[in-house]
């Protein structure tokens, strides 16, 4: 039978997603969240093999209850495994997976077939188009504000964009800092909410040590949008001093081409590879300490109440508030 969102719903505490990360998101973390009342999710790149994908998915499966919340497989489309990673969500009949860096299109129908909801990436309106073309279930709308390789559309702008022509599941993506946006994210008009940088600082989380201590440290002035290592990305300047540009104002159009002018591909020092810089979204400064996964999800909860409750509060004085067509049917106070 084909999982809805409606069969997911009732089993998050907060309707939130803790994001794959590169390097960071674990069986231990996942597990965390999900047991926490949280979507845990992982990227596929964070398993070195198909076998070490399939591992990772049993496990996390295994440990689960049935009223935890799902977990969900990113998968990355252009990644060489692709099928056989498809192969392992059905084999192990994941309940909903998110696609990224490649259109849906190939692997829609048959992890309909397996009853896998399918969320597509997606960072302009052109994209969601084609996605919901494809046949997607819901889309996650990678706004600007993401840790890493972001999105540049404003969020709000970015959600009201789409929902003038789509109706389906949507996932906002890109800066939230705590229990107050999520639910901002439903009034707008999503379902649901990613959340990055704060489970990168996060025990279960497989950052380093000294990673997790530099967000504690960082604030949002300390976030840069560069092309210093990859495609443009939000990274912060400690980190960027740390891999060899040495410079507290490093330039903003550094690109691979250029950092291998400077210090040669294969130099010993000076600029390392992607693998070697830390990442972080504009959500930074909300990061002041290391809590377990579930004590940063019990403290999003009680944001997102008192979220809530102010709202309400709101409304039963009869104070304005902007109406959306698109909320009414979606958030209940």
């Amino acid at each position: 039978m084909m999982t809805s969102f409606s069969d997911i719903k009732p089993r998050l505490k907060v309707p939130l997603i803790a994001a794959p990360i590169f390097r960071v998101s674990g069986p231990d973390l996942v597990i965390a969240a999900c047991r926490a009342g949280v979507v845990g999710s992982f990227p596929s790149t964070n398993c070195r093999t198909p076998d070490e994908f399939d591992q990772w998915i049993h496990t996390i499966k295994s440990a689960l209850r049935p009223q935890d919340a799902p977990f969900c497989p990113n998968l990355i489309v252009r990644r060489e495994t692709l099928w056989d990673d498809v192969a392992a969500v059905v084999r192990h009949r994941c309940e909903m997976v998110i696609t990224s860096v490649g259109a849906p299109d190939a692997v829609v129908v048959p992890l309909h077939e397996a009853g896998c909801l399918v969320f597509a990436d997606v960072a302009s309106v052109r994209h969601a188009r084609k996605a919901i073309a494809a046949g997607v279930d819901g889309l996650v709308l990678f706004s600007t504000g993401a840790g890493g390789q972001t999105g540049w559309a404003n969020a709000v702008a970015f959600v009201s964009a789409v929902r003038s022509f789509y109706d389906g599941s949507i996932v906002l993506a890109g800066g939230a800092p705590d229990g107050s946006a999520v639910f901002a994210a439903e009034v707008l008009g999503c379902d649901l909410c990613y959340m990055g940088t704060k489970f990168i600082a996060t025990k279960e989380s497989m950052a380093a040590e000294e990673y997790k201590a530099m967000l504690v440290s960082s604030q949002l002035d300390d976030v840069l949008l560069s092309k210093v290592f990859t495609l443009e990305s939000n990274i912060p300047i400690p980190s960027i001093v740390a891999a060899g540009l040495g410079s507290e104002n490093p330039p903003t159009d550094m690109t691979n081409e250029r950092a291998n002018e400077l210090y040669g591909r294969n130099a010993t020092f000076g600029v390392k590879r992607r693998h070697d810089t830390w990442s972080a979204g504009h959500s930074v400064s909300d990061v002041s300490s290391i809590p377990t996964v579930h004590e940063l999800i019990a403290q999003t909860f009680e944001e997102y109440a008192a979220a809530r409750r102010a709202t309400r509060r709101l409304l039963e004085e009869g104070r304005p508030m902007s109406s959306s067509r698109h909320t009414s049917t979606r958030t209940s106070l």
